[in-house]
């Protein structure tokens, strides 16, 4: 048997290399997705005082800081037994909405429209950020705008683009100036402009890839997304809401709160990612799907009209159920839309610049989960403190490691389809790579170790057999 090892996986955040195993004859046999790298902040945190917890868990990444702030806030809301004045509330929703314009311009224009407007079998000196502005400059520069804007208002909001410490247990540390209300809605209509083209642009280019399309993580799967009282689409806060692979509603009232009962964490041997799965289907059948697609999937609407108005085109030309995770570029671009509108709406009530955004308080509960839907899907913080608030366990459940099932069962897809062992060809390792970018996995977020050793030693002898075997 030979092996293929793409290390490192390129363009996504974080640290992981693919082992693909062919057979005698050329042929796909098997695939192993490794996560290579562990960040241990459940138990380093272990001993800090509870309020420290969004600051800490904040530096787990710096591409969605602001994701693990509102998560980590959330649970410290609840060990507080508080919920944040009605504006402190806005506000994070609104630097929430921020973040995911941010994240989404960045995973798509940077890291995977080289693959999209370049092509998977184009010249990988090129097929970057600079093989794409030197292509399609336009393009290039509409990514790097709208990622500027949504950096642009979480500094406002909070006085520092990466890290912030504006949110806060309790709410926010202070209110929204005028003056920053009034410079966001003046960028908004130019952001809008440029979502609007490069939605419009993609969906001429996206039927080119249709047999990227047909294999790029098409096995059924469920999916689980939050949604409000009413189904519609929620980012900040909701009950979690899962599908199964034909649509139907399998479970619609999951409370944060509540999550140990439906979800379950496996570990596995070859990765530092633990593996998600929906309890009461048990593992390793309960895989399901978060993040764009997956709330595509589950939510009934946006409830902003432009956004509702491409979910319905989206399900017209893909169908009510989309499985292809090709499709997460499509969800991630009308999930930019979606955030426009909504800050727009969040800026146009008046209470947005009420001076009473925090609430304080101190231990009152021993335990407390924060839920809220990061730009790649459901994130969980799960804290656990003493009566003098000192952490004394910690768990984090984050959107790629929900997908973990998903992105091994895809990248065997993708390999069994496009490699030929007898001629290989770097497009067709590009494309096994593309089908985790397709996830913008987050990898750095998502890794902790439980204890056990996640790798395997082997000792073999000059003949190639297997002497002895750790791990």
């Amino acid at each position: 048997m030979k092996k293929i090892t793409i290390d490192p996986v390129t363009r996504i955040e974080g640290h992981a290399k693919i082992d693909i195993f062919l057979d005698d004859a050329g042929r796909v046999a098997d695939t192993n997705f490794h996560v290579t790298q562990v960040r241990g902040f459940e138990k380093f945190t272990e001993g800090r005082p509870f309020y420290e917890m969004p600051s800490i868990t904040a530096r787990i990444c710096g591409i969605c800081p602001v994701s693990h702030l509102l998560a980590s806030s959330k649970a410290c809301d609840a060990i507080m037994a508080v919920s944040p004045p009605e504006t402190g509330i806005k506000l994070r929703e609104l630097v929430h909405c921020a973040q995911f314009v941010q994240s989404h311009a960045l995973s798509f224009f940077h890291l995977s429209a080289p693959d999209l407007l370049l092509g998977f079998d184009s010249d990988p000196a090129r097929r970057n950020v600079f093989g794409l502005i030197e292509q399609n400059p336009e393009m290039a520069r509409a990514g790097v705008a709208l990622r500027k804007f949504g950096q642009q208002i979480i500094e406002g909001l909070a006085k520092e683009r990466v890290h912030p410490s504006w949110i806060v247990p309790g709410g926010v540390n202070a209110p929204m100036a005028p003056e920053v209300r009034d410079r966001i809605l003046a960028g908004l209509p130019a952001a809008r402009a440029l979502a609007d083209k490069t939605l419009a642009f993609f969906k001429t280019v996206v039927d080119k890839f249709q047999e990227e399309i047909d294999n790029f993580g098409t096995a059924p799967t469920m999916f689980a997304g939050m949604v409000d009282e009413a189904g519609g689409l929620q980012w900040y806060d909701g009950r979690l809401k899962f599908k199964d692979a034909e649509g139907a509603v399998v479970s619609e009232g999951m409370r944060a709160h509540d999550y140990a009962s439906f979800i379950g964490e496996a570990s596995l041997r070859d990765s530092y990612l633990k593996a998600p799965y929906y309890k009461p289907v048990g593992y390793p059948a309960g895989v399901y799907r978060v993040g764009p697609l997956a709330r595509l999937n589950v939510a009934d609407g946006f409830g902003t009209p432009a956004a509702d108005k491409e979910l319905a085109e989206f399900r017209q030309r893909c169908g009510p159920v989309v499985q292809s995770s090709f499709h997460y570029h499509y969800a991630r671009l009308i999930e930019l839309l979606h955030g426009l509108e909504k800050i727009e709406r969040l800026l146009a009530d008046p209470s947005i610049l009420n001076t009473h955004v925090r609430a304080h308080a101190s231990v009152n509960c021993l335990e407390g989960v924060g839920m809220i839907e990061a730009p790649r899907g459901v994130l969980i913080h799960h804290y656990k403190v003493n009566e003098q608030g000192a952490i004394t366990w910690a768990n984090l459940i984050v959107a790629t490691g929900h997908n973990n099932l998903a992105i091994n069962r895809g990248v065997t897809q993708v390999a069994k389809h496009f490699i030929d062992g007898g001629k290989l060809q770097e497009g067709m390792l590009n494309r096994v790579s593309a089908l985790v970018r397709a996830y913008d996995p987050c990898l750095s977020c998502s890794t902790h170790a439980d204890g056990s050793l996640a790798m395997e030693i082997t000792l073999r002898g000059p003949d190639g057999g297997m002497l002895d075997r750790i791990g």
